[in-house]
């Protein structure tokens, strides 16, 4: 494992949510309050008909599953939730071995599967990973940032950031920080 940096690791899942759905009481309640060192919000479901409802209300930024559960198992619940949000990240936590269901939640394009038990190395990598998805998230949108600006306003962002030797956007950014501070 690469040397992280838990303090700025923290800060950044800090800012995220997250569901848990797991149909085992105590393994639920430890995963709910593991998670709750690291993410702002932790919800938390018993089987996946539950965890459905929650996830239309919520929309957590993370939902970490359980394969195997009563009502709706794991993977039907990754499907539903891909049909709702293609985006989500999804990743399965299961003590299931099982070749079939793994390769189903391949398939359905959960974004990481991880073997219980756990241990405190594979959460601070799946939290790296995770911070890490988010990241490549936002720079693809930050690259397809686009605005139309009338004319003569768009004359003065260009002046400026041909004067500071930085993008348009950066100007165009900038400005509406200090518009909306």
């Amino acid at each position: 494992m690469a040397n992280i940096d838990l303090v700025q690791l923290t800060e950044q899942t800090k800012k995220l949510t997250a569901m848990v759905v797991e149909d085992e009481k105590v393994a639920n309640e430890l995963l709910s309050s593991t998670f709750k060192n690291f993410f702002s919000e932790v919800t938390s479901a018993y089987n996946g008909r539950e965890a459905l409802e929650m996830y239309k209300k919520s929309k957590p930024d993370i939902v970490l599953v359980d394969i195997i559960m009563p009502e709706m198992d794991g993977i039907e619940l990754s499907r539903k939730i891909r049909e709702i949000n293609p985006k989500q990240i999804v990743i399965i936590i299961s003590a299931s071995n099982d070749i079939q269901k793994i390769s189903e939640t391949i398939e359905i394009g959960v974004n990481s599967f991880i073997q219980k038990p756990i241990d405190t190395k594979k959460i601070i990598e799946l939290l790296q990973n995770v911070v890490n998805l988010i990241s490549k998230k936002k720079k693809v949108e930050t690259k397809t940032f686009s605005i139309s600006l009338p004319l003569d306003i768009y004359d003065l962002v260009n002046d400026n950031a041909k004067a500071e030797s930085i993008s348009k956007n950066a100007v165009i950014i900038r400005a509406l920080r200090e518009f909306y501070q």
